[in-house]
């Protein structure tokens, strides 16, 4: 047979009997790396189902736009701005049923996410930073900037330092201007709280506050109510202590709440603070996509520090069984990083698995920093005081709920 053909007759019959083995759609789709400016100006890797992913999800935001304008049309222009409800005190005496109404509408709301051209009136407003703004002179700000221009400190040299390492790249923060204004909003507050000062990671939570909110005094006002009211007390000074206190309770609410990764990560030697250090000093910002930590930040600053508790977890939860087949800390590393670098569904981080058992409630967070402030002065175990009370409260709360 093969005596009368020629090699090239035999090399195409042969080739004839191999299956031809080609890359799925799906496959291929995956492999093709498209670069595109998201809503802030941050330039975005993802392939082309991230793009689906995106226009669905600006779609969504767009009907929520809707609704919200709608509501602003029937209620008023700050109809989101109700009393709470009073721990102690009837409902009755506390509110009226409209208001509890506005009250749960605008909660839900707000976890599908805020349209990013009422964000900053929302934000200013819900958070706190409007009324702290308001106990000082109009000029406050400007005093200030004027007051401690030209002023050399530790915190200026460091902040120095890390101006051109915040988001390199964006067309705004990485320029003169750019760089200018975070750096007033920087030794502004760097000034008015020394026993904070300057921590890096605040670098990367006011560059984001300055895109959103528009100008420097606001989002000055938007750092000092996070660090001051929203977030766990003395996160950001020199020993970082609230910091430490949050890896801890992290570390511990993943034992209680994901127990499987937990037990493996142990046996791995592999410690959370590794990766959720970052997550919790730059609140997700060098982490989740600018939309995505948005997202998370409109829940921050309504419901308070334990959203980032939340999304820690659920990251974890959400990679579970990729999780429990590593064999290296490398691995897990890379897995948890892999995951969050292209996390542009909020809906998914927020809603699916933010339900039953991964709820953190923050009654939880608040008598862990209560207590971490009477008695990290009176005993060198404040640490564990505090994470006891923390999972103590829990257990009560998620008992209530």
């Amino acid at each position: 047979m093969y005596g009368t053909q020629s090699k090239r007759d035999i090399a195409f019959e042969l080739q004839s009997q191999i299956p031809i083995l080609r890359p799925s759609i799906h496959a291929r789709r995956a492999h093709l790396v498209v670069k595109f400016q998201d809503l802030y100006g941050f330039t975005v890797e993802g392939n082309v189902d991230d793009v689906n992913v995106l226009n669905e999800l600006r779609e969504k935001v767009r009907q929520q736009g809707r609704i919200w304008w709608a509501l602003e049309a029937s209620k008023g222009a700050n109809w989101y701005l109700l009393p709470s409800i009073s721990e102690g005190q009837s409902l009755k005496a506390s509110l009226k049923l409209s208001a509890l109404a506005n009250a749960v509408t605008l909660k839900r709301l707000i976890r599908k996410g805020i349209p990013p051209v009422l964000r900053p009136k929302v934000w200013f407003s819900l958070s706190g930073a409007a009324k702290k703004k308001s106990t000082v002179p109009e000029s406050y700000y400007n005093d200030l900037t004027k007051a401690v221009d030209g002023k050399v400190t530790p915190a200026t040299r460091q902040i120095d330092h890390d101006l051109p390492r915040t988001f390199p790249g964006h067309p705004w923060l990485d320029t003169p201007e750019g760089h200018a204004a975070l750096r007033r909003v920087l030794v502004g507050y760097s000034f008015r709280d020394s026993d904070v000062g300057y921590c890096q990671g605040l670098n990367y939570v006011a560059a984001l506050l300055l895109l959103v909110m528009k100008t420097e005094e606001d989002a000055f006002w938007m750092l000092a109510v996070l660090l001051e009211n929203v977030l766990v007390h003395d996160c950001y000074t020199n020993n970082l202590s609230g910091c430490h206190v949050e890896q801890r309770v992290f570390k511990d609410l993943l034992a209680k709440k994901c127990p499987r990764i937990a037990t493996h990560l142990e046996a791995l030697d592999f410690d959370v603070s590794l990766v959720a250090t970052e997550w919790f000093l730059c609140l997700f910002s060098k982490s989740l996509p600018s939309e995505t930590t948005l997202r998370v930040w409109d829940v921050l600053f309504y419901e308070g520090a334990k959203v980032l508790f939340h999304v820690a977890m659920a990251i974890f939860k959400m990679r579970e069984e990729e999780l429990l087949l590593t064999y290296h800390v490398g691995d897990v590393i890379n897995i948890l990083q892999r995951t969050t670098h292209h996390l542009f569904d909020p809906e998914e981080l927020l809603t699916r698995y933010g339900g039953g058992n991964m709820k953190v409630h923050a009654s939880g967070i608040v008598s862990a920093c209560s207590l971490h402030s009477n008695c990290r002065h009176r005993s060198t175990n404040w640490n564990e005081q505090l994470l006891f009370s923390f999972l103590g409260k829990l257990e009560q709360n998620s008992k209530l709920n």
